[in-house]
């Protein structure tokens, strides 16, 4: 019951500001939009807690340093976006092309300075993004990226996409690694809920000048070390413990992350 009430409760509100974010994409200025989006996440998470039973700890939040920087988060779960987001007054994110088929989204996205990319990976994405965050980054704001570039069942992960590591090279700038165990209680985008304790933690950030392999492995082990770690073993939720440390990666994925190596390979 609780599942199907949040469930109602977030697409009523969800297509509510869904309006109020097109007219204000109309306005001159990014503070309407921002200020709607705080709010909407803020109201999502709250009503997670009251609705769905799901209690949201963020920690660790005194480890994100002023300025810009990087908020690269594990992403197993819808609810992560609004967490992350309820946690700042401004934050930029990247986000694929394959939302920008329904209307007026590609208008709110560019009012929002997201960073929108094709899907596919490729040169082209890596262009778009090194402008997109100079801009950004001139602008002293930060911006969050879900390095796995897909949602990842809870105790699972993808392989790390290497677009983080072109922004961490672009931005000069520290990166914070973010873990979770949100999934448990909401995994992916499925209906059902799980009441209990989630937690989404900002870790210790990753200091700018390291080179490519080094940082990518250093990233992916403090998110997915200390995602295994906030792990409830006692309230499992959607946990599955069989697929705790598993590699998820279908055959579609397979030949995308090889075809993009090869043309990094080709352009290096």
């Amino acid at each position: 019951m609780r599942s199907f009430l949040f469930n109602i409760f977030f697409l009523t509100v969800t297509i509510v500001y869904a309006f109020v974010a097109v007219i204000f994409s109309l306005v001159p200025g990014r503070w309407l939009m921002m200020g709607s989006l705080r709010r909407y996440t803020r109201l999502m998470v709250w009503a997670m807690r009251v609705i769905a039973g799901i209690k949201v700890q963020a920690a660790g939040q005194a480890r994100v340093p002023d300025g810009p920087v990087i908020i690269a988060s594990k992403h197993q779960s819808y609810g992560d976006g609004f967490v992350i987001f309820s946690q700042f007054d401004d934050l930029s994110f990247v986000t694929g092309d394959h939302i920008t088929k329904f209307l007026f989204v590609k208008r709110i996205l560019a009012k929002m300075n997201a960073v929108v990319i094709d899907s596919c990976g490729g040169e082209k994405v890596r262009e778009k993004m090194t402008e997109t965050a100079r801009i950004i980054r001139e602008q002293g704001r930060r911006i969050l990226i879900f390095p796995e570039g897909h949602l990842s069942e809870i105790g699972t992960h993808h392989r790390y996409r290497k677009g983080v590591w072109h922004l961490y090279h672009d931005f000069d700038c520290p990166v914070v690694p973010v873990a979770s165990n949100l999934g448990q209680r909401w995994n992916q985008m499925d209906i059902q809920k799980f009441p209990g304790t989630a937690t989404v933690e900002f870790l210790e950030p990753i200091q700018p000048g390291m080179d490519k392999d080094e940082f990518m492995a250093l990233l992916q082990d403090r998110i997915e070390t200390r995602s295994i770690e906030l792990l409830d073993m006692e309230n499992l939720g959607a946990l599955n413990p069989e697929n705790i440390g598993k590699l998820s990666e279908n055959d579609s994925a397979r030949e995308k992350r090889q075809s993009r190596d090869a043309e990094e390979k080709v352009s290096s």
